[in-house]
């Protein structure tokens, strides 16, 4: 008999939530990333971390650091896996000039915010953005809050 493969709910693979509190995020690209054989089926179990990871330009082409792909119990132990390596991010030559000027001319940073699944290729949300001074961060948690206590207000005066 075949095995059934679990239907996945979601399309998303690992959020870098700390990226959207620490820069404002300004454009958005997507970009396909390079990867092995066994880290493609570390991804389809979830085991992919994006925290902390950015992306630097090397020779006219973008690498994800500080990405980290935990491989699974069952990959092959004749092979070496890297957790942390560096991984190749696909993207055409109009978007990586655009980004490789933004961040050498206005001091912006290239950050990853998401990999996800667009069928069965993996993809990574790349984003240029500019960093947050601390009253930035204090200010967009009190618009959060606000915004919650409205909610709040709300649903308590519809009742």
């Amino acid at each position: 008999m075949a095995k059934k493969k679990k239907a996945q709910t979601s399309n998303t693979i690992a959020l870098n939530k700390k990226a959207r509190h620490d820069y404002f995020i300004e454009e958005k690209f997507e970009a396909g990333v390079e990867m092995q054989g066994w880290e493609v089926k570390s991804c389809r179990e979830g085991k992919a971390q994006l925290t902390d990871s950015y992306v630097i330009f090397k020779n006219g082409e973008a690498w994800l650091l500080g990405s980290n792909i935990q491989p699974l119990p069952s990959a092959s132990t004749h092979y070496v896996t890297e957790p942390d390596r560096t991984r190749r991010l696909l993207l055409t030559k109009r978007e990586l000039s655009k980004l490789i000027a933004a961040v050498e001319q206005k001091g912006h940073t290239v950050v990853a915010t998401a990999l996800y699944w667009k069928g069965h290729l993996v993809k990574c949300e790349v984003c240029l953005a500019k960093g947050k001074a601390m009253h930035d961060k204090r200010e967009t948690e009190k618009k959060r809050d606000w915004n919650r206590e409205k909610q709040r207000l709300m649903r308590a005066t519809h009742k």
